[in-house]
């Protein structure tokens, strides 16, 4: 068993990470509010929280719920919109240790394509997600990610518009996510996110009405993550292109149940709510199981329990 350190580094897409851990977009906001609680040299990157053309405040509060084994929000892509996300965010973001990729969204194709031109010469960015999932929102988002048709013109317009690698994040709330994977790699995706969150719900029984504003909101946390782990493991076998997963990740071992369903790199983030640095320690923690297994590095771990 060789003794020194494996090698973590993965290419997703285009992206070239140092380990496959990344912060997932909305639970680390712009990635500088957490300098004092995150290494962000431990980890492989960050995705920004959705960043849209104009400046959003997002749904009326209460907004967010604990749950069992998780946590409800609706949100609704509160950011401060593209031109000041380039003019007053990426100048402080870019000092960050780490690869960054901004998460993209829109009510609208045009929307989209506007902010995605925005962005695709800021020489800070690693590369875009597009997030086609979000299902706080009244138009936009998960509507695009529902039918392949739709999916698959917005991601070969947004392709033929940006030189960045094209990440495309999915929504679970379908019938079929291996349809919709398959319709985002032949638009031209170069990686996809498996996924965002599911579309749930909480009654305050003393007011006897529902917790959140937006009546719905979406379910992050560990109680997703065997959902989360199922679509990771169908995706991969649909696509031949990466795989990035998110749900309910909290620690190395959940790090690695991805990685053997085919995961390529993960994304940690409801997580961080409780424990800012549990990136960090999965990223240390997949290394010390890469040696203890006798692996020199991370390629033999990706898809392993699919053999």
């Amino acid at each position: 068993m060789s003794r020194s350190r494996p090698d973590l580094n993965v290419n997703i897409g285009g992206v070239k990470l140092r380990n496959p851990v990344l912060l997932a977009s909305g639970t680390c906001g712009y990635g500088t509010e957490l300098l004092e609680q995150v290494r962000f040299q431990s980890i492989g990157g960050l995705v920004s929280k959705s960043i849209t053309l104009l400046p959003r405040k997002g749904n009326p509060m209460p907004r967010v719920a604990e749950c069992t084994s998780g946590m409800l929000n609706a949100i609704g892509l509160e950011n401060v919109g593209v031109r000041t996300f380039c003019d007053a965010k990426l100048p402080e973001m870019r000092k960050l240790p780490c690869a960054l990729v901004a998460n993209v969204a829109g009510s609208t194709p045009e929307e989209y394509i506007e902010v995605v031109e925005e962005l695709d010469d800021r020489p800070e960015l690693a590369g875009l997600e597009l997030n086609l999932s979000c299902p706080n929102v009244q138009s936009g988002g998960m509507e695009f990610g529902r039918e392949p048709g739709l999916l698959g013109n917005l991601v070969a317009a947004i392709r033929s518009r940006t030189r960045l690698p094209l990440w495309v994040k999915l929504t679970p709330n379908v019938t079929d996510i291996g349809t919709l994977a398959r319709a985002a790699e032949d638009a031209g995706a170069d990686a996809l996110t498996v996924m965002n969150t599911l579309l749930g719900m909480r009654m305050d029984i003393r007011q006897r009405r529902p917790m959140l504003a937006n009546l719905t909101g979406g379910l992050s946390g560990p109680a997703i993550k065997p959902v989360a782990l199922r679509m990771v493991y169908q995706v991969a076998g649909a696509v031949s292109i990466p795989v990035i997963g998110v749900g309910g990740i909290e620690t190395t071992e959940d790090v690695v149940e991805f990685l053997l369903a085919g995961a390529s790199a993960v994304q940690i983030g409801t997580a961080t709510f409780r424990n800012p640095g549990a990136a960090e320690q999965a990223a240390q923690g997949l290394a010390a199981y890469l040696r203890q297994s006798g692996m020199t590095g991370i390629n033999e771990l990706i898809g392993a329990g699919r053999k």
